[in-house]
């Protein structure tokens, strides 16, 4: 693996452009890198932070790259070790994925609700409160469970 670095973008732009000459996959430990050679250069894939992407499993690196157009790649698998464990580097990730989807699966529930509110205040047959008429009826009941606090109530 080589120590200059490509991130996604930067790669899907050069295999959309047909000048990536040819990528090599590596096996290293916990899993398998790329190496990409376009021009006289030579970058592996890097992560989002900067480091050395590493697929954990071949399958989705070959999926990765055949969604880039990338179909033909040599592969050296002399440093892959299938009995290192691959560790877990974000064990945050999957709560932070949970947290992301209950928070989008709330937004859409909230959305729905605005959007039948608002149907319904569209039909002709709507009746509307006003605030006055809201405000007495709260103040009425927030004297009855005063009352209940108090204990001057059954």
């Amino acid at each position: 693996m080589t120590a200059e670095t490509i991130d996604h973008t930067t790669l899907a732009r050069l295999a959309a452009s047909g000048v990536v000459h040819a990528a090599n996959v590596v096996g290293v430990s916990g899993g398998w890198g790329v190496v990409i050679q376009y021009g006289m250069a030579e970058h592996s894939l890097a992560a989002h932070r900067g480091a050395i992407r590493v697929f954990r499993k071949f399958e989705t690196l070959v999926a990765y790259l055949k969604g880039l157009g990338i179909v033909q790649y040599a592969v050296d698998a002399a440093h892959y070790d299938p009995n290192v464990p691959t560790e877990h580097k974000r064990p945050d990730a999957a709560n932070r994925m949970r947290r992301a989807y209950a928070a989008a699966e709330h937004d859409a529930w909230f959305r729905e609700q605005v959007q039948q509110a608002v149907v319904a205040a569209d039909q002709p047959d709507a009746v509307f409160i006003s605030h006055a008429q809201v405000k007495a009826a709260w103040a009425s009941r927030r004297a009855e469970l005063l009352q209940c606090v108090d204990g001057t109530s059954g």
